[in-house]
């Protein structure tokens, strides 16, 4: 069971040109760095690997390792401080699963919350790119690791988006009341068609 259960603030979202602090300065140069360390670190490896080892299992090691360590720096460290945004999961007293999305306003810098989105869009991005190529050339080993890459980058993806959006829950159960609500006035305007519709017209028998 998946819902929105808003710890922080939920009304007072970060908005992209909201930002308080002026552009071209970073408040947290060392998560700023931390942010991009480790999944620069991944790619690298990625793509060098080759150089240095012949090795699939420790090149695979070593850039899982980096993967989980940019997933859980990210989800836990970096998206808080630097853009007030945090989700996670709890598991209640019921054995229910609940997801949470948070969102906090505050003071930012606007060079730091443009690095976090466009890093959080990109290597995604450049992640599924590169499932793509090792598919097509048929290295399925290397689309393992690639894929558990795009795996790690996207769940940050949209946990984050889902922070952005704010009360997406509220806006799901719109869209569903009015869906319900036209497909009821469908219903009632056949029900009233049938009774209210003429019969339909006879022409003279005729006998032989």
């Amino acid at each position: 069971m998946a819902s929105n259960v808003p710890l922080l603030d939920n009304d007072d979202t970060l908005g992209f040109g909201e930002e308080d602090e002026p552009r071209g300065k970073l408040r947290h140069p060392f998560v700023t760095l931390f942010h991009l360390l480790f999944r620069v670190a991944s790619l690298v490896v990625y793509e060098l690997c080759g150089w240095f080892s012949n090795s699939f299992i420790s090149s695979f090691i070593i850039i899982v390792i980096l993967l989980s360590m940019d997933f859980w720096t990210v989800k836990n460290i970096s998206g808080r401080i630097m853009v007030g945004l945090r989700w996670w999961n709890y598991i209640d007293d019921e054995g229910q699963s609940h997801w949470v999305f948070e969102a906090k306003k505050g003071r930012v810098s606007a060079m730091e919350v443009r690095i976090f989105w466009l890093s959080l869009f990109v290597f995604p991005l450049i992640w599924s790119i590169l499932l793509l190529v090792a598919v097509f050339t048929w290295n399925f080993k290397w689309a393992m690791v690639v894929l558990i890459a795009v795996s790690l980058s996207g769940s940050n993806l949209y946990g984050y988006i889902r922070c952005k959006l704010g009360k997406s829950e509220s806006i799901t159960s719109s869209v569903k009341s009015m869906a319900t609500g036209l497909v009821q006035k469908q219903m009632f305007s056949n029900m009233t068609s049938m009774f209210t519709r003429a019969p339909p017209a006879t022409g003279p028998s005729t006998t032989i």
